[in-house]
Protein backbone atom coordinates (compact mmCIF):
# COMPACT_ATOMS: atom_id res chain seq x y z
CA UNK A 1 0.00 0.00 0.00
CA UNK A 2 1.51 3.37 -1.16
CA UNK A 3 0.71 6.57 1.00
CA UNK A 4 2.14 10.28 0.40
CA UNK A 5 5.02 11.20 1.96
CA UNK A 6 4.39 14.86 2.51
CA UNK A 7 1.48 16.50 3.05
CA UNK A 8 0.29 20.35 2.02
CA UNK A 9 -2.33 20.95 5.48
CA UNK A 10 -3.19 24.82 4.61
CA UNK A 11 -4.31 27.37 5.19
CA UNK A 12 -7.44 27.40 2.68
CA UNK A 13 -7.29 30.52 0.95
CA UNK A 14 -3.34 30.81 1.01
CA UNK A 15 -2.38 30.18 -2.45
CA UNK A 16 -2.19 26.25 -2.13
CA UNK A 17 -4.01 25.69 -5.36
CA UNK A 18 -1.37 27.11 -7.58
CA UNK A 19 1.12 25.17 -5.13
CA UNK A 20 -0.85 22.17 -5.85
CA UNK A 21 -0.34 22.64 -9.81
CA UNK A 22 3.29 23.92 -9.02
CA UNK A 23 4.76 20.58 -7.43
CA UNK A 24 2.39 18.48 -10.23
CA UNK A 25 4.39 19.26 -12.77
CA UNK A 26 7.81 18.08 -11.23
CA UNK A 27 8.59 14.53 -12.92
CA UNK A 28 9.90 13.38 -9.23
CA UNK A 29 6.50 14.90 -7.47
CA UNK A 30 3.38 13.05 -7.50
CA UNK A 31 0.26 14.65 -6.39
CA UNK A 32 -2.87 12.98 -5.84
CA UNK A 33 -5.43 13.40 -8.74
CA UNK A 34 -7.80 14.86 -5.72
CA UNK A 35 -6.41 17.65 -4.33
CA UNK A 36 -8.10 17.62 -1.32
CA UNK A 37 -8.91 13.60 -0.01
CA UNK A 38 -9.33 15.10 3.58
CA UNK A 39 -8.71 11.13 4.95
CA UNK A 40 -7.05 12.18 7.86
CA UNK A 41 -10.11 14.55 8.87
CA UNK A 42 -12.42 12.11 8.35
CA UNK A 43 -11.25 8.42 8.30
CA UNK A 44 -14.42 6.19 9.09
CA UNK A 45 -16.87 9.44 9.29
CA UNK A 46 -20.08 9.94 7.44
CA UNK A 47 -19.99 13.63 6.54
CA UNK A 48 -22.68 15.02 7.44
CA UNK A 49 -22.11 19.16 6.89
CA UNK A 50 -25.43 21.12 6.17
CA UNK A 51 -24.50 24.52 4.32
CA UNK A 52 -25.61 25.53 1.18
CA UNK A 53 -23.45 23.36 -1.51
CA UNK A 54 -21.39 21.35 1.46
CA UNK A 55 -22.63 18.07 0.43
CA UNK A 56 -21.19 18.49 -3.18
CA UNK A 57 -18.34 19.87 -2.10
CA UNK A 58 -17.51 17.16 0.02
CA UNK A 59 -18.76 14.05 -2.17
CA UNK A 60 -15.01 13.16 -3.27
CA UNK A 61 -14.04 13.04 0.58
CA UNK A 62 -11.72 9.88 1.03
CA UNK A 63 -13.13 8.16 4.32
CA UNK A 64 -11.41 4.60 4.06
CA UNK A 65 -7.75 3.88 4.03
CA UNK A 66 -8.29 1.54 1.19
CA UNK A 67 -9.64 4.58 -0.94
CA UNK A 68 -7.21 6.84 0.14
CA UNK A 69 -4.34 4.52 -0.59
CA UNK A 70 -5.66 3.59 -3.87
CA UNK A 71 -5.58 7.22 -5.23
CA UNK A 72 -1.41 7.03 -5.06
CA UNK A 73 -1.53 3.91 -6.41
CA UNK A 74 0.48 5.19 -9.84
CA UNK A 75 3.37 6.46 -7.56
CA UNK A 76 5.07 4.01 -7.10
CA UNK A 77 8.28 5.46 -9.42
CA UNK A 78 8.07 8.76 -7.54
CA UNK A 79 10.39 10.23 -4.85
CA UNK A 80 7.90 12.39 -3.31
CA UNK A 81 4.29 11.64 -2.94
CA UNK A 82 1.79 13.93 -1.74
CA UNK A 83 -1.31 15.21 -1.80
CA UNK A 84 -3.23 18.87 -0.47
CA UNK A 85 -6.21 19.19 2.07
CA UNK A 86 -6.38 23.05 2.83
CA UNK A 87 -8.54 22.34 6.52
CA UNK A 88 -6.01 19.55 8.06
CA UNK A 89 -4.02 22.46 9.51
CA UNK A 90 -7.94 23.48 10.98
CA UNK A 91 -8.86 19.77 11.87
CA UNK A 92 -8.29 18.83 15.57
CA UNK A 93 -8.35 15.46 14.20
CA UNK A 94 -6.03 15.42 11.55
CA UNK A 95 -2.56 15.63 13.23
CA UNK A 96 -3.26 12.54 15.34
CA UNK A 97 -4.55 10.83 12.17
CA UNK A 98 -1.42 11.95 10.32
CA UNK A 99 0.89 10.68 12.67
CA UNK A 100 -0.48 7.40 13.30
CA UNK A 101 -0.23 6.61 9.51
CA UNK A 102 3.14 8.61 8.59
CA UNK A 103 4.67 9.55 11.50
CA UNK A 104 7.78 10.20 9.11
CA UNK A 105 5.57 12.83 6.93
CA UNK A 106 6.54 15.73 5.77
CA UNK A 107 4.30 18.78 6.30
CA UNK A 108 3.94 21.98 4.24
CA UNK A 109 1.90 25.07 5.17
CA UNK A 110 1.11 28.55 3.93
CA UNK A 111 -0.08 30.78 6.13
CA UNK A 112 -1.74 34.00 4.70
CA UNK A 113 -2.92 37.53 6.44
CA UNK A 114 -5.86 36.13 8.42
CA UNK A 115 -7.52 38.85 7.69
CA UNK A 116 -7.44 38.87 3.75
CA UNK A 117 -7.83 34.79 4.17
CA UNK A 118 -10.99 35.52 5.78
CA UNK A 119 -12.48 37.59 3.61
CA UNK A 120 -11.33 35.80 0.26
CA UNK A 121 -13.05 32.50 1.74
CA UNK A 122 -16.20 34.89 1.98
CA UNK A 123 -15.74 35.76 -1.91
CA UNK A 124 -14.64 32.37 -2.76
CA UNK A 125 -18.32 31.67 -1.41
CA UNK A 126 -19.97 34.37 -3.62
CA UNK A 127 -18.44 32.91 -6.52
CA UNK A 128 -19.89 29.79 -5.76
CA UNK A 129 -22.93 31.64 -5.33
CA UNK A 130 -23.11 29.28 -2.10
CA UNK A 131 -23.12 32.25 0.34
CA UNK A 132 -27.30 33.80 0.74
CA UNK A 133 -25.52 37.22 2.25
CA UNK A 134 -24.19 40.00 0.60
CA UNK A 135 -22.39 41.81 3.25
CA UNK A 136 -19.27 40.21 5.43
CA UNK A 137 -20.24 41.94 8.43
CA UNK A 138 -23.22 39.78 7.97
CA UNK A 139 -21.68 36.55 7.27
CA UNK A 140 -19.51 37.34 9.98
CA UNK A 141 -21.91 37.89 12.82
CA UNK A 142 -23.54 34.26 11.50
CA UNK A 143 -20.28 32.49 11.72
CA UNK A 144 -21.03 31.42 15.30
CA UNK A 145 -24.46 29.85 14.41
CA UNK A 146 -23.40 28.37 10.88
CA UNK A 147 -20.54 26.57 13.20
CA UNK A 148 -23.48 25.34 15.64
CA UNK A 149 -25.33 23.77 12.51
CA UNK A 150 -22.51 21.89 11.46
CA UNK A 151 -21.40 24.17 8.48
CA UNK A 152 -18.42 23.05 6.68
CA UNK A 153 -14.70 24.51 7.16
CA UNK A 154 -15.56 27.45 4.07
CA UNK A 155 -17.87 29.12 6.32
CA UNK A 156 -15.73 29.89 9.14
CA UNK A 157 -14.31 32.83 7.74
CA UNK A 158 -12.91 34.30 11.12
CA UNK A 159 -12.35 30.89 13.30
CA UNK A 160 -10.07 29.27 10.03
CA UNK A 161 -7.56 32.47 11.01
CA UNK A 162 -6.28 31.43 14.55
CA UNK A 163 -3.13 29.62 13.27
CA UNK A 164 -1.07 29.91 16.16
CA UNK A 165 -3.26 27.44 17.68
CA UNK A 166 -3.62 25.14 14.70
CA UNK A 167 -0.14 24.98 14.54
CA UNK A 168 1.02 24.43 17.94
CA UNK A 169 -1.33 20.87 17.56
CA UNK A 170 1.44 19.95 14.68
CA UNK A 171 4.04 20.76 16.42
CA UNK A 172 3.20 18.45 19.40
CA UNK A 173 3.08 15.80 17.16
CA UNK A 174 5.86 16.38 14.94
CA UNK A 175 9.49 17.33 15.02
CA UNK A 176 10.01 20.97 13.62
CA UNK A 177 12.60 19.44 11.12
CA UNK A 178 9.24 17.98 9.34
CA UNK A 179 7.40 21.00 9.15
CA UNK A 180 7.97 23.99 6.75
CA UNK A 181 6.22 26.86 7.01
CA UNK A 182 5.82 29.60 4.28
CA UNK A 183 3.79 33.05 4.24
CA UNK A 184 1.46 34.23 0.85
CA UNK A 185 3.76 36.86 0.39
CA UNK A 186 6.89 34.72 -0.10
CA UNK A 187 4.64 33.07 -3.03
CA UNK A 188 3.52 36.29 -4.49
CA UNK A 189 6.62 37.40 -4.23
CA UNK A 190 9.30 35.02 -5.36
CA UNK A 191 7.83 31.79 -6.22
CA UNK A 192 10.53 30.08 -8.13
CA UNK A 193 12.66 30.91 -4.91
CA UNK A 194 10.00 29.53 -2.30
CA UNK A 195 9.40 25.92 -5.05
CA UNK A 196 13.55 25.61 -4.46
CA UNK A 197 13.11 25.39 -1.10
CA UNK A 198 10.66 23.10 -0.59
CA UNK A 199 12.00 20.89 -3.86
CA UNK A 200 15.14 20.64 -1.55
CA UNK A 201 12.54 19.81 1.76
CA UNK A 202 11.16 17.12 -0.17
CA UNK A 203 14.58 15.46 -1.53
CA UNK A 204 13.60 16.26 -5.43
CA UNK A 205 15.36 17.95 -8.44
CA UNK A 206 15.50 21.52 -7.58
CA UNK A 207 16.83 22.79 -10.56
CA UNK A 208 13.47 21.80 -12.22
CA UNK A 209 11.21 24.82 -12.36
CA UNK A 210 7.84 24.27 -13.40
CA UNK A 211 5.76 27.08 -14.95
CA UNK A 212 4.47 29.92 -13.02
CA UNK A 213 1.49 31.43 -13.33
CA UNK A 214 -0.01 34.14 -11.63
CA UNK A 215 -2.83 33.32 -9.55
CA UNK A 216 -5.24 30.18 -9.95
CA UNK A 217 -8.90 29.33 -7.82
CA UNK A 218 -9.39 32.91 -7.75
CA UNK A 219 -12.49 34.18 -5.10
CA UNK A 220 -14.83 37.06 -6.12
CA UNK A 221 -17.66 37.73 -8.45
CA UNK A 222 -17.56 37.18 -12.52
CA UNK A 223 -17.19 40.22 -14.56
CA UNK A 224 -18.84 37.13 -17.27
CA UNK A 225 -20.42 34.07 -16.28
CA UNK A 226 -20.28 32.30 -19.36
CA UNK A 227 -16.75 32.88 -20.27
CA UNK A 228 -16.23 31.65 -16.49
CA UNK A 229 -18.06 28.21 -17.65
CA UNK A 230 -16.37 28.15 -20.78
CA UNK A 231 -12.97 28.24 -19.37
CA UNK A 232 -14.53 25.71 -15.95
CA UNK A 233 -16.11 23.25 -17.49
CA UNK A 234 -15.73 20.64 -20.61
CA UNK A 235 -16.57 21.89 -23.79
CA UNK A 236 -16.53 20.83 -27.16
CA UNK A 237 -14.94 23.87 -28.96
CA UNK A 238 -12.06 23.33 -26.42
CA UNK A 239 -11.64 19.72 -27.21
CA UNK A 240 -11.46 20.42 -30.56
CA UNK A 241 -8.33 23.14 -29.63
CA UNK A 242 -6.38 21.19 -27.78
CA UNK A 243 -4.30 19.49 -30.65
CA UNK A 244 -3.49 23.23 -31.88
CA UNK A 245 -1.75 24.68 -28.99
CA UNK A 246 0.79 23.27 -26.86
CA UNK A 247 -0.43 22.88 -22.96
CA UNK A 248 1.62 25.92 -21.85
CA UNK A 249 0.09 28.51 -24.29
CA UNK A 250 -3.46 26.72 -23.36
CA UNK A 251 -2.64 27.03 -19.37
CA UNK A 252 -1.32 31.27 -20.11
CA UNK A 253 -4.35 32.23 -21.93
CA UNK A 254 -6.54 30.42 -19.68
CA UNK A 255 -4.84 31.76 -16.87
CA UNK A 256 -4.71 35.38 -18.24
CA UNK A 257 -8.67 35.27 -19.05
CA UNK A 258 -9.51 33.86 -15.81
CA UNK A 259 -7.54 36.30 -13.90
CA UNK A 260 -9.21 39.38 -16.06
CA UNK A 261 -12.81 37.72 -15.63
CA UNK A 262 -12.56 38.66 -12.03
CA UNK A 263 -14.08 41.65 -10.27
CA UNK A 264 -11.27 42.94 -7.54
CA UNK A 265 -12.56 43.57 -4.43
CA UNK A 266 -11.37 44.27 -1.44
CA UNK A 267 -12.41 44.06 2.56
CA UNK A 268 -13.96 47.34 4.15
CA UNK A 269 -11.72 49.16 5.75
CA UNK A 270 -13.89 49.25 9.29
CA UNK A 271 -13.94 45.58 8.82
CA UNK A 272 -10.66 44.85 8.45
CA UNK A 273 -10.03 47.18 11.61
CA UNK A 274 -12.08 44.88 13.62
CA UNK A 275 -10.83 41.70 12.59
CA UNK A 276 -7.02 42.88 13.21
CA UNK A 277 -7.80 43.40 17.21
CA UNK A 278 -9.87 39.86 16.81
CA UNK A 279 -6.40 38.90 15.29
CA UNK A 280 -4.00 40.60 16.77
CA UNK A 281 -2.92 38.24 20.29
CA UNK A 282 -3.11 35.27 17.66
CA UNK A 283 -0.38 37.14 15.39
CA UNK A 284 2.29 38.21 17.80
CA UNK A 285 1.89 34.34 19.27
CA UNK A 286 2.33 32.80 15.57
CA UNK A 287 5.49 35.35 14.87
CA UNK A 288 7.22 34.41 18.00
CA UNK A 289 6.25 30.76 16.83
CA UNK A 290 7.30 30.83 13.47
CA UNK A 291 10.24 33.20 13.79
CA UNK A 292 8.81 35.90 10.73
CA UNK A 293 8.05 39.41 11.00
CA UNK A 294 4.11 39.64 10.95
CA UNK A 295 3.93 43.15 11.31
CA UNK A 296 2.32 44.01 7.89
CA UNK A 297 -0.50 41.95 9.03
CA UNK A 298 -1.66 44.25 11.65
CA UNK A 299 -1.54 47.47 9.21
CA UNK A 300 -5.00 48.58 7.61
Amino acid sequence: MIMPNFLIIGAQKAGTTSLYHYLDQHPQIYMSPEKEPGFFDFEGEKINFCGPGDQDVYSHVSTSIEAYSRLFKDAANKIAIGEATTWYLYSQKAPECIKHYIPDVKLIVILRNPVDRAYSSFMHAIRDSREPLSDFTQALLEEEVRIKNNWEYLWRYQDMGFYSVQLKRYFEKFDHSQIKIYLYEDLNTNPKELLRDIFRFLGVDETHIPEVFTRLNISGPRKNKTLDAFLRDKNPVKNFLKPFFPVGVRKRVANYLRTNNFVKSQCPLDVRRELIEVFRKDIFELQNLIQRDLSPWLEV
